[in-house]
């Protein structure tokens, strides 16, 4: 059967100081209703039903998870006592889904994306799911750029000459790029041949633990022991000596860029990874002069702005393409095109110990 692993384990440092250590990201309303970890529940529905979602998160986040996704069986919800990037959270989950059945193909999919045609994303990751139960691929959906990005990493495809929106297909890949510069970026949308990195990924489960064996053997050996303590009262200290064990290491750099048998699934929905305040700007609807206010707020002679504002009136006078977050005890300014550095002064803010800010 088909299982999504939804990783909700990151700290979401460029939504401070909405996003805090307590209260991150994936558990907010920064761009709908609802948070963006019950989003991506839900549009899953459908194709995986909620009993075969597993959320694998940081420890310190699983009462949270239970109290967003009540529906969320609570044997699916898999704390991580360190957090190790993404391989290593995705070889736990492929260990746990095995002994849970020895056939189950993997959905990997982040917690914080924002998708708006949920019916396309449904249809292209039924041909990645199809396409994985074929065989030992490894396969991932790729999203059709829209502009040079220099935020998002680049997958470059072999056959995008018989690239049809009407008929989702899976494609060889031909080369994984990192984050390009703006020159870089052009030069990849004129070619026509390459596509953003969603950070979605599909495999049976069997199948992504060889590629681990054969291009992370130290990760696999980390993990080697964990596999027989599944299920005893052995296995919460077998998880965390393999997560103690276990090198810091995304399953792009570490698998993905390496393996041969990888195919990309491009797709045209509306994506974004949502990465800071600037995302939500450009996701959220604008009202007069381009101004998007969440909250209380009175704006004049004040343009393309963003006010996220909690309890206190916000006022603008002759601002414009700034950013305005306003929590209880902190408030953060910063223009727009600066929205990135937040998670610099997040840092900062740690290296002064002043904690009660984090």
């Amino acid at each position: 059967m088909t299982y999504a692993v939804i990783m909700a384990g990151g700290r979401g440092t460029r939504f401070w100081p909405l996003s805090r250590r307590d209260n991150p990201k994936q558990f907010i309303n920064v761009a709908t209703e609802d948070t963006l970890i019950q989003t991506t529940v839900a549009r899953l529905l459908g194709v995986i039903p909620v009993e075969r979602c597993l959320v694998v998160t940081h420890d310190r986040y699983v009462a949270i998870t239970k109290e967003q996704l009540p529906a969320l069986p609570v044997e699916n919800i898999l704390a991580e006592p360190i957090s190790r990037n993404t391989a290593p959270c995705i070889v736990f989950a492929a260990m746990k889904l095995l002994e849970r059945d020895p056939d189950a193909t993997m959905v990997v999919l982040p917690a914080d994306h924002v998708i708006q045609n949920v019916k396309k994303f449904q249809e292209v990751l039924g041909v990645c799911i199809d396409r994985a139960q074929e065989d030992e691929a490894l396969l991932t959906i790729g999203i059709e750029p829209s502009y040079p990005s220099t935020g998002y990493g680049y997958i470059q495809y072999e056959g995008s000459d018989g690239y049809s929106d009407e008929k989702p297909m899976a494609y060889p890949v031909k080369t994984f790029a990192e984050k390009p510069n703006t020159a870089t970026a052009e030069r990849f949308l004129d070619s026509g041949d390459f596509l953003w990195n969603s950070g979605i990924f599909v495999w049976r489960a069997e199948s992504i633990l060889k590629a681990v064996a054969m291009h992370l053997p130290k990760l696999s050996g980390a993990f080697s022991d964990l596999a027989d303590s599944i299920g005893t009262d052995q296995e919460e200290t077998a998880t965390l000596d393999a997560f103690t064990k276990s090198p810091s290491i995304s399953i792009d750099y570490g698998v993905m860029e390496r393996a041969r048998n990888t195919f990309v699934v491009p797709g045209s929905f509306d994506w974004s990874d949502i990465g800071d305040w600037q995302a939500v700007y450009e996701l959220r609807s604008k009202g007069k002069h381009g101004n998007v206010i969440v909250g209380n707020a009175i704006v004049q002679d004040s343009s393309r702005c963003l006010i996220h504002a909690e309890d206190r009136l916000i006022v603008l006078v002759g601002i414009h393409d700034t950013v305005v977050v306003d929590t209880e005890d902190v408030t953060l300014i910063c223009n727009r095109a600066n929205a990135q550095q937040v998670k610099n002064v997040v840092d900062y803010i740690g290296s002064q110990q002043l904690e009660e800010y984090l």
